[in-house]
Protein backbone atom coordinates (compact mmCIF):
# COMPACT_ATOMS: atom_id res chain seq x y z
CA UNK A 1 0.00 0.00 0.00
CA UNK A 2 1.32 3.41 -0.51
CA UNK A 3 1.47 5.95 1.95
CA UNK A 4 -0.50 9.06 2.18
CA UNK A 5 2.19 11.81 2.89
CA UNK A 6 2.37 12.48 6.80
CA UNK A 7 0.21 15.93 7.51
CA UNK A 8 2.15 18.50 9.38
CA UNK A 9 -1.01 20.85 9.41
CA UNK A 10 -1.73 22.32 12.36
CA UNK A 11 -5.62 21.73 13.32
CA UNK A 12 -7.46 24.69 14.90
CA UNK A 13 -8.69 22.63 17.81
CA UNK A 14 -7.95 19.24 19.00
CA UNK A 15 -10.94 17.13 19.28
CA UNK A 16 -8.57 14.83 21.50
CA UNK A 17 -5.76 12.35 22.08
CA UNK A 18 -4.94 8.71 20.99
CA UNK A 19 -2.24 6.17 21.28
CA UNK A 20 -1.43 3.87 18.12
CA UNK A 21 -0.20 0.94 19.76
CA UNK A 22 1.58 -2.20 18.19
CA UNK A 23 4.18 -4.89 19.34
CA UNK A 24 7.73 -4.18 19.02
CA UNK A 25 11.17 -4.60 20.51
CA UNK A 26 13.59 -1.92 22.31
CA UNK A 27 14.78 -0.51 19.36
CA UNK A 28 11.46 -0.30 17.33
CA UNK A 29 10.49 1.26 20.37
CA UNK A 30 13.19 3.77 20.62
CA UNK A 31 13.19 4.49 16.90
CA UNK A 32 9.30 5.23 16.85
CA UNK A 33 7.67 7.83 15.39
CA UNK A 34 4.39 9.10 13.21
CA UNK A 35 6.25 10.13 10.42
CA UNK A 36 7.71 6.77 9.89
CA UNK A 37 5.68 4.23 11.37
CA UNK A 38 3.86 1.78 9.34
CA UNK A 39 0.81 3.85 10.01
CA UNK A 40 1.90 6.58 9.13
CA UNK A 41 -1.51 7.09 6.74
CA UNK A 42 -3.44 6.62 10.26
CA UNK A 43 -1.56 9.25 11.76
CA UNK A 44 -1.82 11.62 8.97
CA UNK A 45 -5.32 11.18 8.55
CA UNK A 46 -6.52 11.31 12.24
CA UNK A 47 -4.46 14.79 11.83
CA UNK A 48 -6.20 16.16 9.44
CA UNK A 49 -9.54 15.98 11.53
CA UNK A 50 -7.62 18.09 14.39
CA UNK A 51 -7.00 14.49 16.21
CA UNK A 52 -3.53 14.14 18.12
CA UNK A 53 -1.95 10.74 18.11
CA UNK A 54 1.33 9.44 19.31
CA UNK A 55 3.09 6.13 18.60
CA UNK A 56 2.99 3.64 21.94
CA UNK A 57 5.29 0.27 21.21
CA UNK A 58 4.22 -2.61 23.68
CA UNK A 59 6.25 -5.62 24.89
CA UNK A 60 5.61 -8.03 27.64
CA UNK A 61 8.65 -6.50 29.61
CA UNK A 62 8.02 -3.01 29.14
CA UNK A 63 4.54 -3.20 30.22
CA UNK A 64 4.33 -0.20 33.31
CA UNK A 65 6.11 2.00 31.18
CA UNK A 66 2.73 1.36 28.83
CA UNK A 67 0.32 1.59 31.23
CA UNK A 68 1.63 5.18 31.69
CA UNK A 69 1.66 6.69 28.39
CA UNK A 70 -1.78 4.96 28.07
CA UNK A 71 -2.89 7.18 30.85
CA UNK A 72 -2.24 10.05 28.96
CA UNK A 73 -4.73 9.71 26.22
CA UNK A 74 -8.26 9.56 25.48
CA UNK A 75 -8.22 6.37 23.75
CA UNK A 76 -5.99 4.23 22.03
CA UNK A 77 -6.22 1.88 18.34
CA UNK A 78 -4.53 -1.64 19.01
CA UNK A 79 -2.86 -3.40 16.55
CA UNK A 80 -1.44 -6.54 17.99
CA UNK A 81 -1.84 -10.66 17.04
CA UNK A 82 -3.23 -12.84 18.85
CA UNK A 83 -0.57 -15.07 18.29
CA UNK A 84 3.35 -13.45 17.74
CA UNK A 85 6.68 -15.69 17.49
CA UNK A 86 5.03 -17.82 20.78
CA UNK A 87 3.99 -15.16 22.62
CA UNK A 88 0.40 -13.97 23.36
CA UNK A 89 -1.74 -11.29 24.16
CA UNK A 90 -2.62 -12.37 27.76
CA UNK A 91 -0.65 -9.55 29.84
CA UNK A 92 -1.21 -7.03 27.02
CA UNK A 93 -5.78 -8.09 27.16
CA UNK A 94 -5.45 -7.73 31.53
CA UNK A 95 -3.71 -4.09 30.62
CA UNK A 96 -6.26 -2.57 28.20
CA UNK A 97 -9.07 -3.86 30.26
CA UNK A 98 -7.44 -2.03 33.31
CA UNK A 99 -7.27 1.21 31.23
CA UNK A 100 -10.53 0.99 29.90
CA UNK A 101 -11.69 0.67 33.61
CA UNK A 102 -10.12 4.20 34.09
CA UNK A 103 -12.23 6.01 31.21
CA UNK A 104 -9.86 5.57 27.77
CA UNK A 105 -11.35 4.27 25.18
CA UNK A 106 -9.87 1.42 23.39
CA UNK A 107 -10.23 -0.18 20.32
CA UNK A 108 -11.03 -3.11 19.56
CA UNK A 109 -11.12 -3.97 23.22
CA UNK A 110 -10.85 -7.39 24.33
CA UNK A 111 -13.80 -8.22 25.32
CA UNK A 112 -14.92 -7.02 22.00
CA UNK A 113 -12.42 -9.18 20.83
CA UNK A 114 -13.61 -12.28 22.46
CA UNK A 115 -16.67 -11.61 21.23
CA UNK A 116 -15.90 -11.21 17.28
CA UNK A 117 -12.63 -11.96 16.60
CA UNK A 118 -12.18 -15.31 17.14
CA UNK A 119 -13.49 -18.48 15.70
CA UNK A 120 -16.27 -19.42 17.71
CA UNK A 121 -17.95 -16.23 15.87
CA UNK A 122 -18.36 -18.88 13.26
CA UNK A 123 -20.73 -21.21 15.29
CA UNK A 124 -22.42 -18.32 17.40
CA UNK A 125 -23.52 -16.70 13.97
CA UNK A 126 -23.88 -19.91 11.85
CA UNK A 127 -27.87 -19.37 11.71
CA UNK A 128 -27.07 -15.95 9.82
CA UNK A 129 -27.19 -15.90 5.70
CA UNK A 130 -23.43 -15.96 5.81
CA UNK A 131 -23.09 -19.23 7.88
CA UNK A 132 -22.64 -23.06 7.32
CA UNK A 133 -22.92 -26.25 8.77
CA UNK A 134 -20.64 -25.32 11.63
CA UNK A 135 -19.92 -27.21 15.30
CA UNK A 136 -18.23 -26.53 18.34
CA UNK A 137 -16.25 -28.37 20.31
CA UNK A 138 -15.63 -27.79 24.01
CA UNK A 139 -13.28 -30.69 25.49
CA UNK A 140 -11.35 -33.45 23.35
CA UNK A 141 -13.72 -35.91 24.33
CA UNK A 142 -16.25 -34.51 22.41
CA UNK A 143 -14.10 -33.84 19.53
CA UNK A 144 -13.42 -37.85 19.61
CA UNK A 145 -16.97 -38.80 19.77
CA UNK A 146 -18.62 -36.03 17.20
CA UNK A 147 -15.64 -35.46 14.41
CA UNK A 148 -15.93 -39.10 12.95
CA UNK A 149 -19.73 -38.90 11.99
CA UNK A 150 -19.26 -35.30 10.19
CA UNK A 151 -15.98 -36.67 8.00
CA UNK A 152 -18.15 -39.47 6.98
CA UNK A 153 -20.23 -36.54 5.32
CA UNK A 154 -17.27 -34.98 3.44
CA UNK A 155 -14.40 -32.64 4.32
CA UNK A 156 -13.70 -31.16 7.57
CA UNK A 157 -12.04 -27.53 8.18
CA UNK A 158 -10.88 -27.50 12.08
CA UNK A 159 -10.07 -24.29 13.15
CA UNK A 160 -8.25 -22.96 16.52
CA UNK A 161 -10.39 -20.64 18.07
CA UNK A 162 -8.03 -17.79 18.46
CA UNK A 163 -5.13 -17.47 15.98
CA UNK A 164 -3.82 -15.53 13.15
CA UNK A 165 -1.61 -16.69 9.75
CA UNK A 166 -3.80 -19.78 9.52
CA UNK A 167 -2.14 -21.09 12.65
CA UNK A 168 -4.14 -24.25 14.18
CA UNK A 169 -6.12 -24.39 11.02
CA UNK A 170 -6.35 -27.42 9.12
CA UNK A 171 -8.31 -29.32 6.62
CA UNK A 172 -8.82 -33.21 7.58
CA UNK A 173 -10.32 -35.75 5.17
CA UNK A 174 -11.47 -39.19 5.31
CA UNK A 175 -9.68 -42.00 2.90
CA UNK A 176 -11.52 -44.16 1.22
CA UNK A 177 -10.95 -47.73 2.46
CA UNK A 178 -8.47 -46.87 5.39
CA UNK A 179 -8.52 -45.48 8.41
CA UNK A 180 -6.51 -42.47 7.86
CA UNK A 181 -7.39 -38.97 7.38
CA UNK A 182 -5.29 -36.92 5.41
CA UNK A 183 -4.56 -33.60 7.01
CA UNK A 184 -3.19 -29.94 5.21
CA UNK A 185 -2.08 -27.52 7.39
CA UNK A 186 -2.88 -23.87 6.09
CA UNK A 187 0.02 -22.44 7.85
CA UNK A 188 2.56 -24.36 6.60
CA UNK A 189 1.31 -26.13 3.58
CA UNK A 190 2.25 -29.64 4.34
CA UNK A 191 -0.31 -32.41 3.68
CA UNK A 192 -0.07 -35.37 6.06
CA UNK A 193 -1.90 -38.78 6.43
CA UNK A 194 -2.19 -40.36 9.90
CA UNK A 195 -5.18 -41.83 12.09
CA UNK A 196 -7.65 -39.68 13.28
CA UNK A 197 -6.92 -40.40 16.89
CA UNK A 198 -3.24 -39.19 16.15
CA UNK A 199 -4.67 -35.95 14.88
CA UNK A 200 -6.89 -35.01 17.55
CA UNK A 201 -4.09 -35.74 19.50
CA UNK A 202 -2.25 -32.46 17.78
CA UNK A 203 -5.85 -29.90 18.99
CA UNK A 204 -4.87 -30.81 22.84
CA UNK A 205 -3.63 -27.60 23.29
CA UNK A 206 -5.98 -25.58 21.32
CA UNK A 207 -8.69 -26.64 23.98
CA UNK A 208 -6.89 -24.14 26.63
CA UNK A 209 -8.61 -20.69 23.91
CA UNK A 210 -11.95 -22.60 25.16
CA UNK A 211 -12.95 -24.57 22.19
CA UNK A 212 -12.39 -25.99 18.82
CA UNK A 213 -14.48 -24.79 15.75
CA UNK A 214 -15.43 -27.63 12.70
CA UNK A 215 -16.97 -26.25 9.39
CA UNK A 216 -18.06 -27.49 6.52
CA UNK A 217 -15.08 -27.50 3.50
CA UNK A 218 -16.15 -25.06 1.55
CA UNK A 219 -15.71 -26.23 -2.29
CA UNK A 220 -15.56 -23.35 -3.84
CA UNK A 221 -12.44 -21.93 -2.35
CA UNK A 222 -10.05 -22.12 -4.97
CA UNK A 223 -12.20 -19.29 -6.85
CA UNK A 224 -11.25 -17.24 -4.14
CA UNK A 225 -11.51 -15.13 -1.17
CA UNK A 226 -13.07 -11.63 -0.92
CA UNK A 227 -11.99 -9.53 2.18
CA UNK A 228 -14.53 -6.99 3.05
CA UNK A 229 -12.52 -4.32 5.40
CA UNK A 230 -14.88 -2.64 8.00
CA UNK A 231 -15.03 0.45 9.75
CA UNK A 232 -16.97 0.45 12.66
CA UNK A 233 -20.54 -0.15 10.99
CA UNK A 234 -19.16 1.29 7.42
CA UNK A 235 -17.58 -0.50 4.61
CA UNK A 236 -13.59 0.84 3.95
CA UNK A 237 -13.10 -1.49 0.73
CA UNK A 238 -12.12 -4.81 -0.24
CA UNK A 239 -9.53 -7.23 -0.74
CA UNK A 240 -9.40 -10.31 -2.91
CA UNK A 241 -7.04 -13.20 -3.92
CA UNK A 242 -6.78 -16.23 -4.81
CA UNK A 243 -5.57 -18.59 -2.24
CA UNK A 244 -3.84 -21.48 -1.76
CA UNK A 245 -4.08 -22.61 1.69
CA UNK A 246 -6.55 -25.31 1.61
CA UNK A 247 -6.71 -26.20 -1.78
CA UNK A 248 -5.48 -29.15 -3.41
CA UNK A 249 -5.65 -29.12 -7.15
CA UNK A 250 -2.57 -28.00 -8.34
CA UNK A 251 -4.11 -25.92 -10.96
CA UNK A 252 -6.31 -23.61 -8.89
CA UNK A 253 -3.00 -23.33 -6.40
CA UNK A 254 -0.95 -22.29 -9.42
CA UNK A 255 -3.44 -19.08 -9.92
CA UNK A 256 -2.96 -18.33 -6.03
CA UNK A 257 -1.36 -14.64 -5.74
CA UNK A 258 -1.23 -12.02 -3.77
CA UNK A 259 -4.36 -10.28 -2.12
CA UNK A 260 -5.53 -6.97 -4.32
CA UNK A 261 -7.38 -3.99 -2.82
CA UNK A 262 -9.96 -1.58 -3.84
CA UNK A 263 -12.27 0.77 -2.95
CA UNK A 264 -15.70 0.89 -1.29
CA UNK A 265 -17.07 2.00 -4.77
CA UNK A 266 -15.80 -1.34 -6.63
CA UNK A 267 -19.07 -2.26 -8.24
CA UNK A 268 -17.79 -5.81 -8.33
CA UNK A 269 -19.07 -6.10 -4.55
CA UNK A 270 -21.78 -3.70 -3.81
CA UNK A 271 -24.01 -6.82 -3.44
CA UNK A 272 -21.92 -7.89 -0.53
CA UNK A 273 -20.84 -3.90 0.84
CA UNK A 274 -25.02 -3.73 1.12
CA UNK A 275 -25.25 -6.88 2.87
CA UNK A 276 -22.39 -6.18 5.92
CA UNK A 277 -23.54 -2.22 6.25
CA UNK A 278 -27.47 -2.86 5.98
CA UNK A 279 -28.07 -6.56 7.44
CA UNK A 280 -25.21 -8.82 8.53
CA UNK A 281 -23.48 -6.27 10.53
CA UNK A 282 -26.72 -5.22 12.65
CA UNK A 283 -27.40 -9.01 12.90
CA UNK A 284 -23.80 -9.80 14.12
CA UNK A 285 -24.16 -6.47 16.78
CA UNK A 286 -27.47 -8.48 17.94
CA UNK A 287 -26.47 -11.64 18.38
CA UNK A 288 -23.23 -10.62 19.98
CA UNK A 289 -24.46 -8.26 22.26
CA UNK A 290 -21.72 -5.41 20.74
CA UNK A 291 -23.26 -1.66 20.93
CA UNK A 292 -22.49 -0.58 17.34
CA UNK A 293 -20.15 2.39 19.13
CA UNK A 294 -17.75 -0.57 20.46
CA UNK A 295 -17.39 -2.31 16.74
CA UNK A 296 -13.48 -1.76 15.97
CA UNK A 297 -12.55 0.85 14.24
CA UNK A 298 -11.05 -1.61 11.74
CA UNK A 299 -12.07 -5.27 11.41
CA UNK A 300 -12.72 -7.18 8.11
CA UNK A 301 -14.44 -10.09 7.27
CA UNK A 302 -13.52 -13.34 5.03
CA UNK A 303 -15.86 -14.76 2.49
CA UNK A 304 -15.52 -17.64 0.45
CA UNK A 305 -17.92 -18.37 -2.12
CA UNK A 306 -20.83 -20.81 -1.27
CA UNK A 307 -23.76 -22.60 -3.32
CA UNK A 308 -25.23 -19.95 -5.92
CA UNK A 309 -28.73 -18.93 -5.29
CA UNK A 310 -31.96 -19.55 -7.66
CA UNK A 311 -31.69 -16.44 -9.11
CA UNK A 312 -27.75 -17.01 -10.15
CA UNK A 313 -25.94 -14.61 -7.52
CA UNK A 314 -23.62 -16.26 -5.79
CA UNK A 315 -23.85 -16.29 -1.61
CA UNK A 316 -21.30 -16.04 0.85
CA UNK A 317 -19.65 -18.22 3.93
CA UNK A 318 -18.15 -16.43 6.83
CA UNK A 319 -14.70 -18.05 6.79
CA UNK A 320 -13.24 -15.48 9.82
CA UNK A 321 -13.45 -12.27 10.96
CA UNK A 322 -10.06 -10.52 11.77
CA UNK A 323 -10.35 -7.65 14.90
CA UNK A 324 -7.31 -8.15 16.86
CA UNK A 325 -4.67 -6.37 14.22
CA UNK A 326 -6.33 -5.47 11.03
CA UNK A 327 -4.02 -3.30 8.62
CA UNK A 328 -6.15 -1.05 6.96
CA UNK A 329 -6.26 -1.52 3.51
CA UNK A 330 -6.95 -0.17 1.42
CA UNK A 331 -5.49 3.30 0.60
CA UNK A 332 -9.45 4.90 1.58
CA UNK A 333 -9.68 3.04 4.80
CA UNK A 334 -7.12 5.07 6.90
CA UNK A 335 -9.84 8.34 6.43
CA UNK A 336 -12.57 5.50 7.64
CA UNK A 337 -10.46 5.22 10.66
CA UNK A 338 -10.39 9.01 11.55
CA UNK A 339 -13.88 9.31 10.64
CA UNK A 340 -15.27 6.86 13.09
CA UNK A 341 -12.16 7.74 15.71
CA UNK A 342 -13.20 11.60 15.59
CA UNK A 343 -17.28 10.64 16.02
CA UNK A 344 -16.40 8.64 19.20
CA UNK A 345 -14.36 11.57 20.57
CA UNK A 346 -17.21 13.52 19.72
CA UNK A 347 -19.37 11.53 21.76
CA UNK A 348 -17.16 11.73 24.87
CA UNK A 349 -17.05 8.05 24.69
Amino acid sequence: MKAEPFSMSEPTACLGRVAILWRGDEAARHSASAETSRFTAVFAALADLGIDAEPVVYEDDVLDAVRAQLATVDGVLVWVNPIHEGRNRASLDALLREVSARGVWVSAHPDVILKMGTKEVLHRTRTMDWGCETALYRTLDAMRAELPARLATGARVIKRNRGNGGQGVWKVEALPSCPKVRVLDAASDVSEELSLDDFIDRCVDYFEDGCVIDQSFQTRLSEGVVRCYMAGDRCAGFGYHKVKALVDAPAARAEAGPRRYTSNADPRFQRLRRLMEEEWTPQLTSLLDISRRDLPMIWDADFMLGPPHADGTDSYVLGEINVSSVFPMPDEASAEIARRVADRLRSKF
